[in-house]
């Protein structure tokens, strides 16, 4: 049975008479169902008044007062014992409800005033090592959260496998979960101005046939990344070349950089690059897949602070252009 939370005396010894208006008569309404959900909680009036810091007397009078407002009996009283009538017995449900819905709110409001601090695990694909000047910026702002990051593809039990945070793509659905849309990316065709300049720039996607493909393996299935391109609405692939295939995104954008072919990787992966010039997008009008970013972390009425804060954080960072197109719209 759910215990319901401490009343002061003062509070709880409110008479009717005592409050005004509409805010008095919610507090004497307050009142009356802490003493009433002690009373029916202890099945004694007596230990009520002890734990409440009042008389036996006391509780009797509020419970009578009570049932006279509700016009209806919450008690079998004897000599010997009290019990709850069934209609007791509902009350007692919804007042437990009540009020510890009024204690959560309060906790929630104690936990929102507390400083971001401790350790915090989390899980990130392996191409999140890419993330890492947006989680160095995070380790500045909060540095009373110690960071303790997993790398890794592999598909984890949040709860089981106690982790505070999960950062995943694609759909998610798992109702023990709460989850957070932190963006969208798109794959991009990238290849470094230099090898442009001595391969040619493609104008289509079935011109790839002719260059150097970098190509990423799923280390779980073994399997390499498709590239889909889209043309009149419709999705289709093209044959391609390996000329050197990594299970990691980033050696795939170093070979590119050095100039040895095209790399599809997604795009906040090489913005820097896009940014210095170092790589230059091409086919950027048959590349148009938008894959979600998520964090999920398990479900509770009350989220740590440093679990709020990180996910604020890469929300507000990881994918700006995400935030300002929702704030033009």
């Amino acid at each position: 049975m759910t215990r319901s939370p401490p009343a002061t005396t003062e509070f709880a010894t409110r008479t009717p008479g005592a409050g005004t208006g509409r805010t008095g008569g919610a507090l004497d309404h307050m009142s009356g169902m802490v003493i009433f959900t002690r009373a029916a909680e202890t099945l004694s009036f007596a230990e009520a008044g002890r734990q409440l810091g009042l008389s036996a007397s006391a509780i009797g009078k509020a419970i009578a007062r009570l049932e006279a407002r509700l016009e209806v009996r919450l008690f079998h009283r004897s000599t010997r014992s009290v019990r709850l009538t069934p209609e007791g017995e509902l009350f007692l449900a919804r007042s437990q409800r009540i009020l510890g819905e009024i204690e959560e709110a309060e906790s929630e409001l104690a936990i929102s005033r507390a400083r971001p601090a401790g350790r915090l695990r989390v899980s990130i694909p392996l191409v999140g090592t890419l993330l890492m000047p947006v989680l160095s910026a995070f380790m500045r702002e909060f540095p009373e959260v110690q960071l303790d990051i997993d790398f890794s593809d592999r598909i984890v039990d949040v709860i089981e496998d106690r982790f505070d945070v999960v950062l995943r793509t694609g759909d998610a659905i798992d109702s023990q979960l709460t989850m957070r849309m932190l963006g969208h990316y798109t794959h991009l065709i990238v290849g470094s101005p230099a090898y442009l300049a001595q391969r040619g720039v493609p104008a289509a996607p079935e011109e790839l046939a002719g260059h150097a493909c970098l190509q990423h393996r799923f280390s779980k299935t073994g399997r390499l990344r498709r590239w889909f391109f889209m043309r009149d609405g419709a999705a289709f692939e093209v044959e391609l070349p390996s000329t050197a295939i990594a299970s990691a995104v980033e050696p795939l954008i170093a070979l590119a950089e050095e100039g040895l072919g095209l790399a599809n990787v997604p795009d906040y992966t090489v913005r820097r690059q896009l940014a210095d010039g170092s790589l230059v997008a091409v086919l950027r009008e048959f590349t148009a897949d938008s894959i979600p970013f998520r964090a999920l972390w398990p479900s509770g009425r009350m989220t740590p602070p440093k679990v709020r804060v990180f996910v604020d954080f890469l929300s507000q960072r990881l994918f700006p252009a995400d935030r300002a197109g929702a704030a033009g719209r």
